[in-house]
């Protein structure tokens, strides 16, 4: 009878312990509860009959004003969050530094609706437009590249510089992917979870990980305890059609700004990775032949290529990564 006591005491203290680890743990689908470090603002959009919120700061420089802009576009898995010190350095040099959550993407809006590069860039046309911002510097990151190249084709009269990191549609997976509907897709983000994260951001992201990335992991783990998480997931296999579906890369020839590609070299980004086998894997991206492909390809275009760097150089060698940008900004 004792041991039964005990044993009942002690899963419900287990059960308290859990409970209060995933509340601690659990974020909103909108990161209501992730501090960006600098103020956050919304730009407020109807589309497809829906009132939408897109998110945004908008940080000031803290040197002396050189009367320039630049716009960063956060990857597929991201949200501003991530730019912290690409921020901080920008400001002090003085630029003006706009950094948008793209509509789907972290403190906005997670909609239903046809999701499309050219849409996102005209919501982040509508932003420039509604600060006073009548050209930028564009730098994207990953999935912010295919949506910074996008931007630029359409409105080049509005970007200063097409700054390009690491950035994926320099393929295009339709070639060799699978295709998969979004229902599909949807049911393998419901499956995310934290383990599974980490082992992604693991084994695709970094060549080396440090116990900085954990909070990476524990913001995109968090939404998953979440019960809006199905919306979340939804959003994400949308997201994940608009990349598949919408390649950039037979468009790079059109490209009339001036264009710098910042590459780490041991990156191994394929959208739809996991839908092959490890020979074809082997056969693509494969960024270190990528960007010298990429930058041939885009008129005048500069190329600068990060040795032992994966997915994200401004985190693995931010200070090889911020050096190279201010020379090229």
């Amino acid at each position: 009878m004792m041991k039964n006591y005990f044993l009942l005491v002690l899963s419900f203290f287990t059960i308290i312990t859990v409970a209060k680890a995933q509340k601690q743990d659990t974020l909103s689908i909108t990161l209501e509860n992730v501090k960006y470090v600098y103020p956050v603002r919304f730009l407020n959009i109807t589309d497809e009959g829906q009132d939408l919120r897109m998110a945004y700061m908008d940080v000031a420089p803290t040197a002396k004003n050189n009367g320039r802009s630049v716009m960063l576009f956060h990857g597929k898995n991201f949200g501003g969050y991530y730019w912290t010190n690409v921020i901080k350095a920008l400001s002090a040099e003085g630029y003006r530094v706009i950094v948008p959550d793209q509509i789907g993407f972290g403190k906005s809006s997670k909609a239903f609706i046809h999701y499309s590069f050219h849409q996102l860039a005209a919501w982040n046309k509508q932003l420039l437009d509604s600060l006073g911002v009548q050209k930028a510097s564009v730098l994207g990151h990953s999935m912010g590249g295919m949506l910074a190249v996008r931007f630029a084709l359409l409105y080049p009269d509005r970007t200063e510089k097409l700054l390009l990191e690491n950035p994926i549609g320099l393929e295009d997976y339709r070639k060799f992917v699978p295709y998969i509907n979004t229902e599909q897709q949807y049911k393998t983000e419901l499956k995310s979870t934290a383990e599974s994260i980490k082992k992604y951001y693991q084994n695709s992201y970094f060549t080396a990980w440090k116990p900085e990335y954990d909070e990476l992991v524990r913001i995109a783990a968090g939404v998953t305890f979440s019960a809006d998480y199905p919306r979340w997931a939804k959003v994400a296999a949308m997201t994940f059609t608009m990349i598949y579906e919408q390649p950039v890369v037979h468009e790079f020839v059109n490209i009339k700004v001036p264009t710098v590609l910042f590459i780490g070299r041991e990156d191994k980004t394929i959208v739809g990775k996991g839908l092959l086998s490890p020979s074809e894997q082997a056969k693509h991206g494969q960024y270190k032949v990528l960007g010298k492909e990429t930058a041939a390809k885009i008129p005048g275009a500069k190329l600068i290529e990060f040795e032992n760097c994966g997915h994200i150089p401004h985190l693995e060698i931010p200070n090889e990564f911020l050096v190279a940008l201010m020379k090229n900004i």
